[in-house]
């Protein structure tokens, strides 16, 4: 599992592009040398090498990115490719100007809002509405990186999309993340047979080591090399894509194509401890959600706290569950539906919602404020709330040049491999973006023709002192709102440097009572956290990847950090480097004898807490005490010493803080209820 490390390995990782001691930047590492003359961070080897070159060419910023997202096609085409959508955070230094290329994918016009709900009136389940045509939205990543080029860089797509066609024609191995998803994706590979050829040839996983040779896709890219975006947009590719569009079931047409709109947005800006967060607008709903989650936790002595503390973690999960309420019921595309951009992130209305947060307990009865009240203009129609969910699979990268120009940009084909649909003779992996529309009309986020899916995606720069000193966002759906906030709070509240506040182990949790988990949070923690009401699951799992720039404009110097959880690479012109390894798993506790089980929910003690003695079960003293909120003074006299440590019986002592207990023989299992 991830982050899950000895203190010499994350010494070792927090080596990379380190800074001067007591930088007055935030993020920055304590020993070490930084870079100047431009950086990248990315989750793929080969694609930070074609950043990286251009940057040494002489291309700027945004030259770099656009290089770096073709060849994410190419090496990384699971997760991102001109089949899909994104968001491009761009800060131009020598205008001193933020904007934001938003080339999220359209519904076509013939979508429809019950367009992916049953004969029934039921929403069609997600593995068969993701895999077909209709799923599909106007793909509109090629052009928004033509679009950046053409307005914010130094060169033309012709200039930079060489590396991709090499990488595609000769091939480049397949990584261990690649293998791992084209295993889990062996069913959706193979269900359209043209991306089965390619990924699963024979009905064989490629697999670690493999090599990934894809020379339909180096067709497609020279097409675009020679023809521009008209190739993909107005001519054969475009042609193909629909083609195969409508023979799975969906209804775009080359019109569609030819109405696709890159647009340039402002974006949301938000202050927290004196820092400006400067993020991503609607139709994302990431930068408001970041925004309202930072400030609902400066309300908190986070540091004092401390890092992954119980009383820290307890605030965030509220505080997310406060946000996340607020996400649901009114974030959408607002060129369609009014979103209340100010109320949401407004003082008045973030107070008024922290004391929803209580110090003692998890409130179960969480629901969307109205923040409306805290505009200018009138409030919208009352909607029901959304219950869209996206998935995981995305990626995001940073960039800086030596001119001070920063990237950071978030990119997808939402689902693993997408909708799993290849466009035959050009090997482009298609999105399945609309199912992030909510599939039961009614709410912000139906589906509407010409409409944008609501988005998690979350390119973000963090401002000190009104300059920009970072860049960071991560994939992850849902999730990614919680990764790049929980870094944003490491670096700034916890003066964890950027590295370090990558892997520090997050969580995520979007409502009452589930909380997912990252390796390396402390049991006692997790106890005393599920004593208050709050669920985690039994196991830790793996949330975001993150991708980070920082700038020390004190020293003028740059750092990066990378995630683990793929194979994350920090490259610079100045000829630092640094290259995540594969995580170790995190060991697995034996269940041991019985397991413990608090309104059905499992509680983590491990074999060695946990004895069975002469039909009685026991549990270490301070473990159960912690994790059912009891006194260890009101138990001293029935603990029991085994094996030198103080053991309780847990009936006797669950019984007398209130449960209610049975025994579930055939799960060896005891089970606790409160009455």
């Amino acid at each position: 599992m991830k982050k899950w490390r000895s203190l010499a390995v994350m010494a070792a990782a927090l080596c990379a592009l380190a800074a001067p001691v007591q930088a007055a930047v935030p993020g920055v590492p304590a020993s070490g040398e930084g870079a100047t003359q431009g950086i990248v961070a990315v989750s793929h080897p080969a694609a930070a090498k074609v950043g990286l070159e251009i940057l040494e060419r002489g291309g700027n910023a945004v030259d770099a990115a656009a290089g770096i997202q073709l060849a994410l096609n190419v090496v990384e085409p699971m997760m991102s490719g001109i089949g899909g959508g994104g968001f491009m955070m761009i800060y131009l230094k020598d205008q001193n100007k933020f904007t934001v290329i938003d080339s999220r994918e359209m519904a076509p016009k013939h979508a429809a809002p019950d367009m992916f709900l049953d004969e029934d009136g039921k929403p069609i389940p997600f593995d068969e509405r993701h895999t077909n045509g209709k799923a599909v939205g106007v793909p509109g990543t090629l052009l928004g990186v033509d679009t950046a080029l053409n307005k914010y860089g130094t060169m033309k797509l012709p200039d930079i999309i060489d590396p991709s066609i090499e990488l595609a024609e000769k091939g480049v191995p397949v990584n261990w993340i690649t293998s791992e998803y084209i295993n889990s994706a062996v069913w959706k590979l193979e269900k359209h047979d043209t991306a089965g050829n390619v990924f699963v040839p024979g009905g064989k996983p490629l697999k670690e080591g493999d090599l990934l040779v894809q020379p339909d896709l180096a067709k497609a890219l020279k097409l675009i090399k020679q023809k521009g975006t008209d190739a993909f947009y107005k001519g054969e590719i475009g042609e193909a894509l629909v083609k195969e569009v409508q023979r799975t079931g969906g209804s775009m047409t080359m019109e569609d194509l030819q109405h696709y709109v890159v647009k340039e947005r402002e974006p949301v800006r938000g202050d927290f401890r004196g820092y400006e967060i400067v993020s991503m607008p609607p139709p994302s709903s990431g930068g408001l959600t970041v925004i309202q989650i930072l400030k609902l936790m400066e309300g908190f002595d986070n540091q004092k706290a401390g890092a992954n503390s119980v009383e820290y973690l307890h605030n965030l999960i509220e505080a997310n569950h406060l946000a996340y309420a607020d996400r649901a019921k009114y974030m959408a595309d607002d060129d369609f539906y009014p979103v209340p951009k100010k109320g949401l992130i407004h003082d008045d209305y973030i107070n008024e919602r922290r004391k929803l947060i209580l110090p003692d307990r998890a409130n179960a009865e969480v629901a969307a404020g109205d923040p409306w009240a805290y505009e200018e203009k009138t409030a919208a129609a009352p909607l029901p709330l959304s219950e869209a969910s996206e998935h995981i699979y995305t990626t995001h990268f940073s960039v800086m040049d030596k001119w001070g120009n920063l990237i950071s940009y978030t990119t997808t084909i939402e689902d693993v491999f997408g909708s799993g649909i290849m466009v035959p003779g050009y090997g482009l992996m298609l999105n399945n973006e609309l199912t992030d529309f909510d599939a039961v009309p009614g709410g912000a986020n139906q589906v509407e023709p010409g409409k944008r899916p609501r988005s998690s995606m979350t390119p973000t720069i963090v401002m000190k002192d009104d300059k920009p000193f970072m860049a960071v966002g991560s994939p992850g759906g849902s999730t990614i709102i919680a990764s790049v906030s929980q870094t944003i709070l490491n670096v700034i509240e916890h003066d964890m440097p950027i590295q370090e506040a990558i892997l520090s182990p997050r969580i995520f949790s979007s409502n009452y009572p589930n909380v997912t988990w990252e390796a390396g949070i402390d049991q006692d923690v997790i106890l005393a956290l599920m004593a208050k009401g709050h669920v985690f699951a039994e196991k830790p799992g793996n949330i975001g990847n993150v991708q980070a720039v920082v700038y020390d404009f004190e020293t003028g110097k740059m750092y990066g950090g990378v995630d683990n959880t793929r194979e994350g690479t920090v490259l610079s012109v100045d000829g630092g480097s640094y290259h995540t390894s594969k995580p170790t798993p995190a060991p697995q506790a034996d269940k041991g004898v019985f397991t413990l089980k608090v309104n059905g929910n499992t509680y983590p003690y491990t074999a060695e807490q946990k004895v069975l003695r002469n039909g009685t079960a026991y549990i270490q003293a301070d473990k159960l005490l912690l994790g059912l909120n009891g006194g260890a003074e009101a138990f001293r006299n029935d603990a029991v010493q085994i094996n030198g440590e103080p053991f309780l019986p847990v009936k006797k002592v669950a019984e007398k803080l209130g449960y209610s207990v049975s025994w579930d023989a055939q799960e060896w299992t005891i089970q606790l209820e409160i009455k």
